[in-house]
């Protein structure tokens, strides 16, 4: 009997030891993270919104974690080539990416890609989101959204819209308004958001759903007329600018967004440091300043709250993509 309670308090023993082990094993690992540089995987090349976003986390995170945090662009494919990358990253915590509503939403739904943004990726924190606005040039006979709408209603298809290609937010923004008034207007895609501008404002097109930093140049030199913006409320950056809520399609919102995603399997402790690590860079004064400046909102939130966000974003644009049939190149 002595002997038989001595084997079962060896055996009891063993197992709580093991389970210390195991969870101070897992805290000095999570503390140790990050011990060795870390890589931050931006979808589009050098100089564009998502790149310059990008520079700035990482110099936060770097100065947080006391080591360097370099910024890895891998463009191509609509953003497409950067997450199929980084899914097939170590689950680690040493990559992670910077995704965003193309390649992180709008392409799987247009497109097979050859990466699965639910078994492939954690969504982290929602980090960034911002409007865009519909311009037309400043000789436009538009001087109000409803003015266009009436326009475009008198004579189906005549007026011409430029976007960025299909998926875009410019595309994307635009099939939502074309749905919602019910009317119907001209696709006419370009490789890019700026070589769109340049004919918007040349007159070889009637109108753009634009980013809006780089719109916002070029309502100030005078050569476009701002409409609408998509967001819930007016920005600062096209200040005086109403919503297309106050331009006569109410409810109507179309944000651009940004978030931080780790490769699948990653530890929860990593997934952790992470998080808080985030909520203290996007909270930086410097970072919102800086965000602000290219006409997004810095943020943070919780891996549910994006992931609750992800789903609903999900729903509303796979209906709009699949009953309007719109597909990439």
């Amino acid at each position: 009997m002595i002997n038989r309670c001595r084997s079962h308090l060896a055996k009891l023993s063993l197992v709580v030891l093991t389970s210390l082990c195991a969870f101070t094993t897992s805290n000095v690992l999570a503390q140790a993270f990050p011990n060795k540089p870390v890589r931050l995987i931006v979808t589009y090349p050098p100089g564009g919104s998502s790149d310059l976003m990008g520079r700035l986390m990482a110099k936060k995170l770097s100065e947080l974690w006391g080591q360097p945090v370099i910024v890895e662009n891998k463009g191509g494919a609509a953003g497409s080539i950067g997450m199929d990358f980084a899914a097939r990253q170590a689950p680690d915590g040493y990559s992670f990416v910077l995704g965003n509503f193309g390649p992180a939403l709008v392409n799987p739904l247009m497109s097979k890609v050859s990466y699965n943004m639910e078994k492939d990726f954690i969504p982290i924190s929602l980090t960034a989101s911002g409007p865009n606005v519909l311009v037309v040039p400043a000789n436009s006979p538009y001087k109000s959204l409803q003015e266009l709408l009436d326009a475009a209603k008198a004579k189906p298809n005549a007026l011409n819209f430029g976007t960025s290609g299909p998926g875009s937010m410019s595309h994307i923004a635009t099939e939502m308004i074309m749905r919602q008034s019910g009317v119907q207007m001209t696709n006419v895609p370009y490789k890019g958001g700026g070589l769109a501008l340049v004919d918007l404002m040349a007159g070889q097109i009637d109108f753009i759903v634009s980013d809006a930093l780089p719109a916002a140049e070029h309502i100030k030199s005078g050569k476009l007329r701002p409409l609408a913006i998509t967001s819930g409320s007016r920005t600062p950056l096209v200040p005086g600018v109403p919503t297309f809520s106050e331009g006569g399609l109410p409810g109507f919102v179309a944000l651009t967004w940004w978030g931080v995603f780790l490769p699948a399997a990653t530890p929860k402790d990593i997934q952790d440091k992470y998080y808080t690590s985030l909520v203290k860079v996007m909270g930086d004064p410097e970072i919102k300043e800086r965000f602000a400046a290219m006409g997004v909102q810095a943020q943070a939130t919780t891996p549910e709250e994006f992931k609750a966000y992800l789903a609903a974003e999900n729903a509303r644009y796979s209906k709009l993509i699949v009953e309007n049939k719109i597909k990439a190149d």
